[in-house]
């Protein structure tokens, strides 16, 4: 101790001890030389100066004023030019300051120490080396070190370590008795960067890094980190408008209003809670006019993280949403509700699979500019899988238990249903059946297609057409009764609007019956087109009479047929066969008229067969025509038959009958009267004589 003028003190070697209330902490500071200002108090440092900053680990059991125990969990600085007011207890400096605490190291520039709040403020330049289970460094434009309570508020603090970085307008470190991390909250703009690189990644190559490596953005307005004794995070919250983002090799947003964060080991995540309108976003880097971006949204969502940061699993919480927006605005945009969704990740973090139940829903818009104008695509089901394609989105939609299919006219049913927008295909299973503007079918399994409004149905298949209306103008098909039709397979083509049966199809109305193995359908023109092969025949049922005037069937078997209702006209070929009751018509090709409906030819038979069986009106036959009756055969190569006089009328060939009792007749043109066996004869102009002959049997 040396005095100087003025009445100021040189100091050696100089420890001070400062005690708080009742003992109940102190304070250290000492160094190699001091000046002591006996009236102001005032205590200034030459040279290095040291501090520490500690509570008395014994409080009140030591009397006041007590020599203080070795110092447990200082908190040491270091620096130049201190002065020290002995009258306050505080001190201050301008000069560079080094400090630590446990689990931490740093330094700043200029610092001020107010004892009666027990505070230290570092002015400026604030850089502090964090140690332990969360290595990293602090950067701050000021920190302020509180002793009660035992906290460290920093402002405009910036965290870095190797694999992330952090900033906010504020954060406030709040320390255990012993000085280390109890938790910590951030303020303000709080954004972190992180490097998204997994370890396992990097095990498994150069390649792989570069898939999964990425950057990840979180920001919110409030950050609160809950620490573990001694093994590190144990949770965090953030709030106010939280916002995750992700570059990666498929970008990726989330948003929410909060959300909690579960650390498993290494300061991990290992779930995040997110609520308060959560929204999950997925984009494609795909050039393809097919990619995607994903949208989930929902109040609530729990996010489950394994092996470090790869996310695994997402459920939602209350009713979800899942938006898929195509990359071309042209195409419709699709949403799925459910009352959960369960999502699971690749290995990649990125979405590969959502399964949703239950009251699955799915709504396709019209696509923008579409002509005509497209109706909404809804399905609902008890349940549904979404499966997704790396780099371009959905590859296909599963819903199963209750399904429906409606889109403008059109529904559909069954059990199952497996939708792939890629050709726009869904598939039906499960007892399926479509039904469409008076069109109803059943079959194992359907495919339809979205786009075009085509179809297919395989096993067992039955279509029936009903809502008709009467065509008194008709024959065949004019009735308003229901059109049956089964075979083994169907296809359903939008333009023109037609049915391709296929596969023993069989076709009727009423009475009125075409079987063959392909039968294509018109409903609304009523017109079909039969087709047979070499097993299989094309079959026609008609209403015919018999001698005696009673209705009685007729069948047609031909290779083809074509049928237009509003001609009454069946066009046979391909070798056709006419067999009734009581005679046989052969002949190359045939055209048979058929009745009106609405009401018989005037003069002609009236059977009485079934309800709205078609009637014969008119058959015309060519080549090699062959009639077969009991006792009687005709030949020739042309053949008309008019029902209202129940006669034929052969010519060409010449046209002969062979009768067994008479034998043959020949001439130009044969008629024949079948209600009363007359046979009228015809020459031409160099056998003009004409022959009448009655045959008795």
């Amino acid at each position: 101790m040396q005095f100087k003028q003025g009445g100021r003190v040189e100091l050696h070697d100089v420890t001070i001890t400062i005690y708080g209330p009742n003992a109940s902490r102190f304070d250290q500071v000492y160094g190699k030389q001091f000046e002591y200002d006996q009236q102001t108090g005032d205590i200034a440092s030459h040279g290095e100066v040291s501090i520490d900053l500690e509570a008395n680990p014994q409080g009140l059991n030591t009397a006041d004023q007590a020599t203080p125990r070795e110092l447990k969990n200082p908190i040491h600085l270091r620096t130049t030019d201190l002065v020290f007011n002995q009258k306050t207890g505080d001190g201050w400096t301008d000069a560079p300051i080094e400090f630590s605490v446990p689990q931490a190291n740093g330094s700043a520039v200029g610092a001020k120490y107010v004892a009666k709040d027990a505070v230290l403020t570092l002015k400026s330049q604030v850089h502090i080396v964090v140690n332990g289970t969360m290595p990293g460094t602090i950067l701050a434009q000021e920190a302020r070190l509180e002793k009660n309570p035992k906290e460290i508020v920093l402002r405009n603090p910036r965290v870095e370590s190797p694999e992330q970085r952090a900033q906010a307008d504020e954060a406030t470190l709040f320390l255990r008795q012993d000085n280390t991390l109890e938790h910590a909250t951030a303020t303000g703009n709080v954004q972190i960067e992180s490097e998204a690189t997994s370890a396992g990644a990097a095990a498994r190559g150069r390649r792989t890094r570069a898939l999964a490596s990425g950057q990840s953005r979180v920001s919110a307005q409030r950050l609160e980190i809950k620490m573990r004794a001694g093994t590190g995070a144990d949770s965090a919250v953030l709030s106010g408008g939280v916002h995750f983002n992700s570059e990666g090799q498929q970008h990726a947003e989330a948003s929410a209003g909060a959300a909690l964060l579960t650390f498993g080991p290494k300061n991990t995540p290992a779930k995040i809670h997110a609520e308060q309108n959560v929204k999950l976003l997925q984009q494609q880097d795909s050039t393809s006019s097919n990619a995607q971006n994903i949208e989930v949204t929902a109040p609530a969502m729990d996010w489950f993280f394994a092996g470090g940061r790869r996310l695994t699993r997402a459920e939602t919480i209350g009713m979800p949403e899942l938006l898929l927006l195509p990359k071309d605005p042209k195409q419709a945009q699709t949403r799925v509700t459910a009352d959960k969704f369960v999502a699971t990740f690749n290995g990649l973090g990125q979405l590969s699979q959502v399964h949703g139940e239950a009251n699955a829903r799915v709504v396709s818009t019209a696509r923008a500019g579409s002509n005509p104008a497209e109706a909404e695509k809804i399905t609902t089901s008890d349940a549904i899988d979404a499966m997704f394609r790396q780099g371009t989105g959905l590859e296909n939609l599963v819903q199963s238990g209750h399904f429906e299919y409606s889109s403008g006219t059109e529904r559909a049913f069954s059990e199952r249903a497996r939708y792939t927008p890629l050709d726009q295909n869904l598939a039906l299973s499960g007892s399926p059946r479509i039904v469409d503007a008076g069109m109803e079918t059943t079959a194992r399994t359907v495919r339809l297609n979205r786009e075009t409004g085509e179809g297919l149905a395989q096993g067992d298949v039955k279509t029936t057409y009903s809502d008709l209306k009467a065509q008194p103008n008709g024959a065949l098909l004019a009735s308003a009764d229901p059109i049956h039709v089964t075979a083994q397979s169907m296809t359903a083509h939008n333009n023109p609007v037609e049915a391709v049966y296929s596969g023993d199809a069989r076709l009727w109305q009423n009475g009125n019956v075409v079987e063959a193995p392909t039968i294509q359908f018109q409903k609304d023109q009523r017109t079909l087109l039969a087709e047979g092969n070499s097993i299989q025949r094309v079959s026609t049922v008609l209403v015919g009479t018999d001698k005696s005037g009673r209705a009685s069937p007729v069948s047609i078997f031909s290779g083809h047929l074509a049928y237009r209702d509003s001609e009454r006209k069946g066009h046979y070929d391909g070798g056709v066969l006419v067999r009734g009751a009581d005679l046989t018509i052969a002949a190359s090709q045939m055209d048979v008229l058929l009745a009106p409906s609405g009401g018989g030819t005037s003069g002609a038979p009236s059977p009485q067969g079934a309800p709205g069986a078609a009637k014969l009106e008119k058959i015309v036959a060519s080549g090699s025509v062959v009639i077969n009756e009991p006792n009687r055969r005709g030949t020739g190569d042309q053949l008309v038959y008019t029902a209202k006089d129940d006669k034929f009328v052969l010519t060409g060939g010449p046209p002969s009958i062979f009768d067994a009792e008479h034998g043959k007749i020949t001439g130009v043109s044969l008629t024949l009267y079948r209600h009363d066996d007359r046979v009228i004869v015809e020459g031409d102009s160099s056998s003009p004589a004409v022959t009448e002959t009655r045959v008795v049997r």
